[in-house]
């Protein structure tokens, strides 16, 4: 028997009438926060809704929305599905050339912007824009006036929207089917043509009422929104945030996030593991700038969170003392860290890719709670995740209760469940070779079930490095490992195919100069820096002090140092910051070349 899910606009109607939130939308203008309460943010809604139905869309039209995360995006997207039609979302970000095959692909008729940046990247692609039959333009309204095309402002679509249009919208949603497409998704493309993942309002509610309101949460938390909303991982969240009362706070740019965190104190946010490792970074940089004292304070304090993992994190028993000076670190430096986000912050979601065991446990042991899960575009995306009361620091917690998982033979990770996508928009070949015809789709992820049944991704089955010896070598654990060195920012490992196993390494700037001073070294720029030998043996001694315990075959040969670090705006990462492998080996081809030359490890 099938069950029966309401559609999206329904669930966040529902919402709206149950918890009347004041502040159901936050974001930053003019220097200050402000708010739009739930039925105002109805009314927008309804009167761009109706502003859709003047111009002509229709029930299965596309609709795509290029935004950064504000409280537009929201609004913009459930006016398009409480029609029936369907969202294509992209990222404010993107590339001219993606932005184009995703218009062009999806037969977008119509194009919602916001923002300046936005709206001035349209108007130099304006021959782009074949299929697009109307643009409507939010707080850049003057960028489009030069545009030759049908453009509508957002300010006076929704300024003439009332209890008329407000009715209208509710007397279209119960009419909607959850089996109807709601939204393409246009993966990321790490490994080639972004394919266009077709979701149903049954894939995205289904996948939220099962993994999300797990989490118990409800009016009294506060979201953050910063992660790319174009990604399905902070749009199921968001979802999530809004469906449960939740007032949510919008971050258009992550430049800002620090600061908003200590504006907004939130209670939750979703975020990546690169936004962690980042925060660590940070912790250590202004520790290893504290002189005397202070830093004599701040690295036993460090010391005392290692010590304190086996208790923090794993529960194991600890002694009176190790408790006591627990508590006194916490007092004078750990309750810092947590005052750096805010200081309300009840947990972390952590998603997008593998967060490294040891950083989750030395954050756990200076008392954050981070919950890490697992999921795919393809899914809606949850298929597993850690809870505040069932977390297991290393796996990404149980399967969510309506998603069947199974090990293949060759230990790729397979699931089937209602939030299952319903395949890739136009292109049946690359959907029948991932989803088999009784619904079991095959992640790409090689991984296992433990004995309690918590889940442990390994690799991706696409990025595992063969050496020409044949062993198999998953790279991101090991780039985990490396990463939490406070003198290393991102390591890329390389040897597909090669006698050995290399790796691209960004030195930690801030971190490697302080030591540097420390020892009398003096260094310049950073292409001076990654040149230097000092360097090179620091990081030689911190690749062989974190990586003593792998094999032989998985042990890094040799390195170089690159002089600037791994970017989403320098092509090498994807918008949810995980590696482009194969353009970073293109794009470092000599380098790699070099350091299987003989006789020595190259630098670049």
């Amino acid at each position: 028997m099938t069950t029966e899910y309401p559609t999206l606009p329904q669930r966040l109607l529902d919402s709206l009438d149950r918890y009347k939130c004041p502040r159901a939308q936050i974001y930053k203008a003019g220097g200050r926060w402000q708010s739009i309460p739930a039925r105002e943010m109805l009314r927008r809604m309804a009167g761009l809704s109706a502003a859709l139905v003047e111009i002509g869309v229709r029930e299965g039209d596309r609709v795509s929305v290029f935004a950064p995360n504000c409280p537009e995006w929201h609004i913009a997207d459930y006016a398009v599905t409480g029609l029936g039609a369907v969202s294509v979302p992209i990222y404010f970000r993107e590339s001219a050339e993606r932005i184009q095959y995703i218009l062009r692909h999806s037969d977008a008729k119509v194009l919602f912007v916001a923002g300046e940046d936005q709206a001035v990247r349209l108007r130099e692609m304006r021959q782009s824009l074949e299929s697009v039959e109307h643009i409507i333009v939010a707080g850049a309204a003057a960028s489009m006036d030069a545009l030759d095309m049908n453009v509508l402002t957002y300010d006076a679509v929704i300024a003439k929207a009332g209890d008329t249009e407000v009715a209208a919208y509710r007397s279209r949603v119960p009419a909607l089917r959850s089996n109807q497409l709601a939204s393409i998704i246009y993966t990321s493309g790490t490994t080639g043509e972004p394919k266009g993942v077709m979701l149903s309002h049954a894939n995205f509610v289904s996948n939220g009422m099962a993994a999300f309101e797990r989490f118990g949460m409800g009016p009294a938390d506060l979201g953050l929104s910063f992660l790319p909303l174009a990604h399905v991982y902070e749009r199921i969240a968001d979802y999530g945030y809004l469906s449960c009362g939740i007032p949510l706070a919008y971050v258009a740019r992550t430049e800002e996030v620090t600061q908003a965190l200590m504006e907004v104190k939130p209670t939750v946010t979703a975020a990546v593991p690169r936004f962690f490792e980042k925060f660590y970074s940070t912790l250590l940089e202004r520790g290893a700038q504290a002189t005397g004292f202070r830093r004599r304070i701040f690295d036993w304090a460090i010391g005392v969170a290692r010590r304190s993992v086996p208790w923090r994190a794993y529960g194991q028993p600890a002694s009176l003392w190790l408790k006591l000076q627990w508590r006194l670190a916490d007092r004078l430096v750990y309750a810092k860290f947590r005052a750096g986000v805010g200081g309300r912050i009840r947990f972390f979601i952590s998603g997008g890719a593998p967060l490294s065991r040891e950083l989750a446990e030395f954050l756990t042991a200076a008392g954050f709670q981070i919950l890490q899960g697992y999921g795919l575009t393809e899914t809606s995306p949850v298929i597993a995740t850690n809870l505040p009361n069932e977390n297991r620091i290393g796996t990404v917690g149980k399967p969510i209760p309506n998603m069947e998982v199974r090990i293949a033979e060759d230990g790729e990770i397979q699931v089937r469940g209602p939030s299952v996508m319903m395949g890739y928009y136009q292109k049946p070949e690359e959907t029948r070779a991932v989803l088999s015809p009784d619904g079991w789709l095959s992640t790409g992820d090689i991984g296992y079930l433990d004995k309690d049944g918590f889940l442990v991704i390994t690799d991706r089955k696409k990025e595992i490095l063969k050496t020409a010896g044949g062993k198999m070598v998953p790279p991101a654990p090991i780039e985990n490992l490396l990463k939490t060195s406070p003198y290393i920012s991102s390591a890329v490992l390389v040897g597909d195919k090669r006698r050995f196993v290399a790796a691209l390494i960004v030195p930690n700037f801030v971190n490697v100069q302080a030591r540097a001073k420390e020892e009398g070294v003096t260094l310049g720029s950073p292409a001076q820096i990654v040149a230097h030998p000092w360097v090179h043996k620091l990081i030689e001694g911190e690749i062989a002090r974190l990586t003593s315990h792998l094999a032989q075959y998985e042990t890094i040969k040799r390195f170089a140092l690159l002089d600037h670090d791994l970017t989403f705006d320098g092509g090498e990462l994807t918008y949810t910051l995980k590696l482009k492998r194969r353009v970073i080996e293109q794009r470092f081809a000599d380098v790699i070349e070099r350091l299987y030359a003989e006789p020595s490890p190259a630098r670049p």
